[in-house]
């Protein structure tokens, strides 16, 4: 599926999964909001998905998009939870690394 994408492609699906706007990718990117718009329609179809929004689903699902810019502690990996989103790699680590430290006894109750 990757393989499908451009660059360009996978950095505004990347983009849009980490909440930005159309206008905003446009911005960050340099480029006009109708290539935006034209470069989502090609993720949407290349994905066979039905939305941005589903293609970033599929893509989260697959792998594709890498680490979340708000990932890597134990407070993202609860708030995965709660959200019911599926965790990342760098969050299940940092949920591990709690788990250990907290039965080793080496947390302040403050920190549990």
């Amino acid at each position: 599926m990757t393989a499908d994408l451009s660059e360009r492609q996978r950095r505004i699906l990347w983009h849009r999964a980490q909440g930005l706007s159309g206008p905003q990718i446009a911005r960050v990117e340099h480029i006009a909001v109708s290539t935006v718009d034209w470069h989502e329609r090609v993720i949407r179809h290349v994905l066979e998905a039905r939305n941005i929004t589903h293609a970033v689903h599929l893509a989260t699902a697959a792998d594709m998009l890498g680490p979340r810019i708000d990932c890597g502690d134990r407070a993202a990996y609860l708030r995965h939870i709660r959200r019911k989103e599926p965790t990342d790699r760098a969050c299940r680590a940092a949920h591990a690394r709690h788990a250990v430290l907290q039965r080793a006894g080496l947390l302040t109750p403050q920190a549990a």
